[in-house]
């Protein structure tokens, strides 16, 4: 077995996954091979990317931690390192005393909601989530094409990051949520969406989800609501590729995913409307 801070994966049961689905289609019906990996190599990329900038611009003091991450308010950290909702502007002003402001979602930093999913702060959780990604993608990406494993990612992040602000309190939520993990749960629901769809029995993965599951909702430190999101989001995006298989059905492929992330985005508008 192979830790990850999403749970663990389990590199048997993805040899078994792949002897046990037919020769690879994507869903438009062509067949593919397992070569080239260019957009799991990609997103790899961009995650060390941002994880070294994080810490060749003072890590756990990089300005990156301050707006990067995903919060649901804003708040100012005063020179004792208490946490204090303050205008932006009282913040500024005593910013020569040491404080500092952290942008939230409610404050207009919309683009939390996904860049939180390539943000990740220590050497380990970047490690294991980068691993899982890449187990993941290896399998995944030649099966539906580089672009659809693209989208699987980022509606997956995305909708790991809504249930973030939908259930965090508010009035407690000044620590910021980081990784890939909501957007990697995703791919294991697109997971279980292609096993389900190609009649294929689900008792490989069932190790893998239950072992994910219980590191969710029992380990420390875990943000559940972006596990959860992720993984709920992902069976949605794999659900509406695979309801519209054709070449000649990609347009309504685009338009429910299209519509899909709507929903996503007014969810965030609604929530941010209720504060």
């Amino acid at each position: 077995m192979t830790p990850a801070s999403v749970g663990f994966q389990c590199p048997e049961c993805m040899r078994e996954g792949q002897k046990s689905v037919r020769q690879p289609k994507r869903f438009t019906g062509a067949r593919v091979g397992f070569r080239a990996l260019p957009v799991t190599f990609s997103l790899i990329g961009v995650n060390v990317l941002v994880w070294l900038s994080i810490i060749l611009t003072g890590w756990h003091s990089s300005v990156l931690t301050q707006v990067l991450p995903i919060r649901f308010r804003q708040f100012c950290l005063g020179p004792d390192d208490r946490p204090v909702v303050v205008p932006r502007e009282a913040c500024a002003q005593a910013a020569e005393f040491g404080s500092r402001w952290y942008p939230g979602v409610d404050d207009g930093a919309v683009w939390q909601l996904l860049t939180s999913v390539f943000t990740h702060i220590d050497l380990l959780h970047i490690a294991v989530n980068m691993l899982s990604l890449y187990m993941l993608g290896s399998f995944l990406e030649p099966i539906v094409g580089r672009l659809r494993f693209l989208v699987f990612y980022l509606i997956s992040g995305l909708a790991g990051s809504v249930l973030v602000l939908w259930a965090t309190d508010p009035n407690a939520a000044t620590v910021g949520t980081v990784g890939a993990s909501g957007a990697i749960f995703g791919l294991l629901g697109v997971l279980v969406v292609l096993f389900v769809r190609a009649g294929q029995s689900l008792a490989p993965l069932l190790p893998v989800l239950l072992i994910n599951a219980g590191i969710t909702f029992f380990g420390n430190g875990i943000s559940w609501q972006g596990h959860v999101g992720g993984f709920v989001g992902g069976l949605v995006v794999a659900g509406i590729f695979t309801q519209f298989r054709a070449d000649r059905k990609a347009p309504l492929q685009w338009a429910a995913l299209g519509g899909f992330t709507l929903v996503l985005l007014a969810a965030v508008g609604v929530r941010m409307a209720l504060f």
